[in-house]
């Protein structure tokens, strides 16, 4: 077997909370973890991502199969199972596992090498915790036919868990990921003109981005009265509102923020009409600090949607973000994306980051919405990327 297990070296600190992560095992009945998604091999492995298929996991006839194994009380027994090229990157920067196994190619390889493992450290047969949407069937299947009296065990929610509370780097992250998607949106909105496409607004964001050295994820843009966020050659008009609704990535950690635009300057419709989103966000805002219910901020921004002269057609929505766009905590249930809202009557805890956004479908004006970026504190909130909430101007 080629790979570095052998190598002789000290362990180092895990670079997450074990006493917790253990907690959370013992909870969920779980002896042994074997993580498979890439968020959550990252967040295991301290922020480390292989280069080489960060686009992209498909190569010949199977896939990049990341894997990071832990044992509940015994991180010495940890190991990473990588992709053989990854030697080079543990010799230049060690990883904390004490077991490093660089040798696969494919799904099956690296499954075969968590068994063999698993095997060494004595938890063929103990209860394995696996992420089932990102452990692809033929390395499940591998697994499960050669670890007699294994009992798999959904580790999800004990990984999300592990991640709800952000530490001062993961924060600091975040941070930086919402003012530069801030400060790329602005600056897109300045240079698109009276008849710059939405695919040329969208390119030009991706450059913004991609120059302040963000990974650019996605773009969803809206002109005029159209609530049609996807790319397209419609071109912006004289009068008309620009939304720019857009999702970021610094190393690892996700930006999502929504700004307005228009060209020209917003008459006092427009004003009353993006007021309107805002007084709900504030609402909303008003609520958040640790120790307060997920759900009283939830029901104070209904309340003052209630309100609204536009509420038919507003809809406000609130969620966990962090490595992923939706994670912990989980505060409204199927409302868009499918998953219940398992946080909504918890405290909010100091470290949890949210995404605050209220969605106006104003049937002749077109999309106006806001979407702000909140880390939770003791006292309150701080909001990140907190510029440019008001009418930005295009074309200046």
């Amino acid at each position: 077997m080629n790979d570095n297990a052998g190598q002789a070296r000290q362990p180092t600190v895990a670079p997450f909370d074990t006493a917790k992560l253990d907690r959370l095992m013992e909870e969920a009945g779980i002896d042994v973890i074997t993580a498979t998604s890439k968020h959550n091999t990252q967040y295991l492995m301290g922020g480390y991502k292989f280069i080489f298929f960060a686009a992209m996991d498909a190569i010949g006839h199977s896939r990049y199969l990341p894997m990071v194994i832990y044992e509940k009380g015994a991180p010495d027994h940890s190991a990473y199972v990588g992709n053989r090229m990854e030697g080079a990157e543990h010799q230049n920067n060690p990883f904390w596992t004490p077991a490093v196994h660089t040798a696969t190619w494919g799904t099956q390889d690296a499954a075969g090498l968590a068994v063999e493992h698993l095997k060494k450290i004595g938890k063929a047969s103990g209860r394995i915790g696996i992420e089932p949407a990102f452990l692809p069937s033929d390395a499940r299947d591998l697994l499960a036919s050669r670890l007699d009296g294994a009992r798999f065990v959904d580790a999800t929610h004990v990984l999300e868990r592990l991640r709800a509370v952000k530490t001062a780097d993961e924060l600091a992250k975040l941070r930086r990921a919402s003012e530069l998607i801030t400060d790329s949106m602005l600056a897109t909105i300045a240079a698109a003109r009276a008849g710059s496409t939405k695919l040329e607004i969208i390119e030009q964001l991706r450059r913004e981005e991609t120059n302040r050295g963000l990974h650019f994820e996605y773009c969803l843009l809206t002109l005029g009265a159209s609530h049609n966020r996807a790319g397209s050659p419609q071109a912006w008009a004289e009068g008309e509102i620009l939304s720019i609704d857009s999702g970021g990535n610094y190393h690892g950690y996700i930006g999502d923020l929504c700004r307005m635009g228009v060209l020209g300057e917003p008459d006092a419709e427009l004003e009353d009409l993006l007021a309107e989103v805002e007084r709900i966000q504030q609402a909303a805002f008003a609520k958040v600090r640790a120790g307060v219910l997920g759900s009283e901020m939830i029901v104070a921004a209904e309340a003052e949607l209630k309100a609204s002269p536009s509420a038919a057609f507003t809809d406000f929505f609130c969620h966990g973000m962090g490595l992923i766009t939706h994670e912990a905590p989980f505060l409204m249930t199927n409302h868009p994306v499918a998953y219940e809202g398992i946080d909504a009557d918890k405290p909010l805890e100091a470290g949890n980051v949210i995404s605050v956004e209220t969605t106006m479908l104003h049937p002749k004006r077109g999309f106006i919405k806001l979407e702000d970026t909140l880390a939770i504190t003791d006292k309150g909130y701080e909001m990140f990327g907190d510029r440019g909430r008001g009418w930005n101007r295009g074309g200046v």
